[in-house]
C-alpha cells in the first residue's frame, strides 16, 4: 500500500475538441499521480517523496518512471489520460477557503486548524462549503484513523 495525500481533483484529461468516447485511454494510477505531484509539482527529492508515500526510494523511482512514461504517451499520441485505481492508503483531508483572497487548499485531518491563509496570510478562513456539516461546522469527530484504503483491483 502506498500512502497518498488526497484524491485528485480531476480524473480525466484529453485533447481538446475530440469526444472522450472516441479516444484511447492511458490509465495513471493514483499512486503514480501522487508521485508526479510530489516530485514534479512540489519539487521534492525522490527520497523525501518516497518517505511521504511510505515506499523505498527505489520503489518511488519505478513509480515516477512509469507515471512519466504514461503521461508522455498520452500527450504525444493524443490519448486521454485517466487517473484511477492502485493500492493506496488515502489520507483524508479537510478543505479550507480564505474569505480575503478566495484561495482554497487542503490539509490532512489531525494537523490542526490553519491560523492563516498560505497565499495572502489573511486570518478569515473557514472550511469549504462542500465540507460543512448541517450546523455549519466540519464533519465532527471521526472514529478510527485518518486514512482509508482505496484498493482497486
Amino acid at each position: 500500500m502506498r500512502t497518498v495525500n488526497g484524491s485528485p481533483d480531476y480524473i480525466l484529461f484529453k485533447p481538446a475538441g475530440i469526444p472522450a468516447s472516441s479516444l484511447e485511454e492511458v490509465v495513471l494510477t493514483v499512486d503514480e499521480f501522487e508521485a508526479i505531484r510530489l516530485a514534479d509539482r512540489e519539487g521534492l527529492h525522490h527520497d523525501e517523496a518516497a518517505g511521504m508515500m511510505s515506499v523505498s526510494r527505489q520503489t518511488f523511482g519505478r513509480i515516477i518512471e512509469s507515471a512519466r512514461h504514461k503521461t508522455a504517451t498520452a500527450l504525444v499520441e493524443g490519448k486521454a489520460l485517466r487517473i484511477e485505481g492502485g493500492k493506496v492508503n488515502m489520507v483524508e483531508q479537510r478543505k479550507f477557503r480564505c474569505d480575503g483572497c478566495g484561495h482554497e487548499w487542503k490539509m490532512p485531518f489531525g494537523t490542526g486548524r490553519p491560523s492563516s491563509c498560505p497565499q495572502c496570510q489573511g486570518t478569515g478562513i473557514h472550511r469549504s462549503e462542500d465540507q460543512r456539516g448541517p450546523f455549519g461546522g466540519g464533519h465532527g469527530r471521526r472514529s478510527g484513523g485518518c486514512a482509508r484504503s482505496l484498493a482497486k483491483e
